[in-house]
This record gives C-alpha cells, sequence and structure tokens, in this order.
C-alpha cells in the first residue's frame, strides 16, 4: 500500500545529503552538547541549532532513551554513560587508522612516530611506530604524561585560551620530569606562542635528558590529535628540524584529510 506523504514523519525523511534527517539533526545535537561543554538546557540547543523546541524535545528523549544523554536534576540535559564505549572504541580505531601515516613518518625522518590525544586533562599516547635505529626512543601505547612537559602537549594546548591552560594547569601542577622541564604557567604559555608561531611543538630534553621530540596538531581532526617524532638529541638537531618539521606538517594535513574521508558508502 503506498504511503502518503502526510504521514511521513520527521524520523524518515531524507536530507539533502541523501541521509536520514533526524539522524543528522541528533548526531548535530550532540556535538552541540559537546561543544558546550556537555551540558545544555533545550532553549539553548534550539537557540545554536535553530531548530524548533518540539523536534529538539523529540529527539532529545530519544537520546535520554537510548542512553546517550540524561536528563539532570535541573532540567538540563547532559551526554550520557553510553557514550564513553563508543568514545573509547573510535579512539582506538583512531590509532589504527593513523598506523600507516606514522610508518611514513619513520621512513622518511628514520625517527620514531607518535600519535597522542588529549584525555582530560592528561596526554595519552594511541599509536607508535618505532624507528628502525638500534638506539631509538619508545613509549608505550596508553601511556598518559602531563602536557607540560612534552611536545605534543603543547601542540594540543596551542589554540587553548591563556585562561583555560592556566586552569588545567593548576589541576595538575607542572612537575619537573627533568631539569629542563617547563615549571611555570608563564614559560608554558611563551611556549605555546611559540608553537602558534613557528607551526610546530618542540620538547628538548623536557621529558628525558637526551631526547628530542617534534610534534604538529593534526588539523580539523574530530578529536584533539598530534603527531610527532622523536630520537636521541644527537639525531634530532636544530639542522634536522628543519628537514623534519615540513614531513611531519605535511603527513598530518594527510592524515586529517583520511579522517575527513567518510569511506565508500553501501
Amino acid at each position: 500500500m503506498p504511503t502518503s506523504s502526510a504521514s511521513t514523519t520527521d524520523s524518515a525523511k531524507s536530507s539533502a545529503g541523501g541521509g536520514v534527517q533526524s539522524l543528522e539533526r541528533a548526531f548535530d545535537l550532540l556535538e552541540r552538547m559537546a561543544d558546550a561543554g556537555g551540558e545544555v538546557g533545550l532553549s539553548e540547543l534550539s537557540a545554536s541549532s535553530g531548530l524548533p523546541l518540539p523536534t529538539i524535545h523529540r529527539l532529545m528523549r530519544t537520546l535520554v532513551a537510548c542512553g546517550y544523554v540524561r536528563q539532570q536534576p535541573n532540567r538540563r540535559y547532559a551526554l550520557g554513560p553510553r557514550l564513553i564505549r563508543l568514545g573509547e572504541s573510535a579512539s582506538r580505531l583512531l590509532g589504527t587508522w593513523a598506523r600507516p601515516y606514522l610508518a611514513r613518518l619513520v621512513e622518511e625522518t628514520g625517527e620514531t612516530a607518535n600519535m597522542a590525544l588529549l584525555d582530560g586533562d592528561e596526554v595519552v599516547y594511541v599509536a607508535q611506530v618505532p624507528s628502525k635505529h638500534s638506539m631509538r626512543m619508545f613509549t608505550e601505547v596508553g601511556r598518559r604524561v602531563l602536557p607540560h612537559s612534552t611536545g605534543v602537549g603543547k601542540a594540543l594546548l596551542a589554540q587553548t585560551p591563556d585562561a583555560e591552560v592556566r586552569a588545567l594547569l593548576a589541576r595538575t601542577g607542572m612537575p619537573a620530569a627533568t631539569e629542563k622541564t617547563i615549571t611555570t604557567p608563564e614559560g608554558f604559555l611563551a611556549a605555546l606562542a611559540d608553537v602558534r608561531r613557528l607551526g610546530y611543538a618542540l620538547d628538548d630534553n623536557e621529558q628525558e635528558i637526551g631526547v628530542r621530540c617534534l610534534a604538529v596538531l593534526v588539523p580539523d581532526s574530530p578529536t584533539a590529535a598530534a603527531i610527532s617524532i622523536s630520537g636521541p638529541a644527537g639525531r634530532v638537531t636544530e639542522a634536522a628540524t628543519e628537514k623534519i618539521v615540513p614531513v611531519i606538517q605535511q603527513v598530518a594535513v594527510e592524515l586529517s584529510q583520511a579522517l575527513a574521508s567518510s569511506g565508500p558508502t553501501g
């Protein structure tokens, strides 16, 4: 029996791109909630998305029922715990997708390549491809470090407002891993200004004596991510840095493009 156009609901409408409009709207609301810090009111979502309140209320009710959103006692809505499992799985896959690009970095620079994300107030390494040199750096995948002593931490925080960086540093403290570790907020903010000016971050014996690391942000990554190379200070010299940085930057752009691709559809 043919379906009347009058009975077609919002959940069945197709978007201009051929997808399901209600799904697109639901994911858009989830991303807006994340951008707002994870908790919002319906009126805020309506103002930012342009959707009418009844539509938002219907979508949020579905997301609550599925566990992806929860309603707080104050009637505001917060991201739900079921998203944690999805995020953890996606983070692991992000490292898997990055490995061919990290392998290219190793091939072209000769040094160990890493990928790291910012998880809360810490940096977590999600992928690594080791150098082929007998003397090489090794960072265990899953290792967590504080961002102030690492190149990837600087790259990840370079675009963060100073007030938020100060708040993070106040929560974590700035313990010295070596005598070269930056241990003051002013010093770290100055280092972030250098990252913005130069286009890359440097860890110069700050996490481990004898080791230098060069890192860049992966532009437009769905979650803040940085890639880096690390090696002995005797090999990762200033002269080598001039050759290595453009390679890391190019690989970061190509990785960004790969992550932005939706891939083949059925």
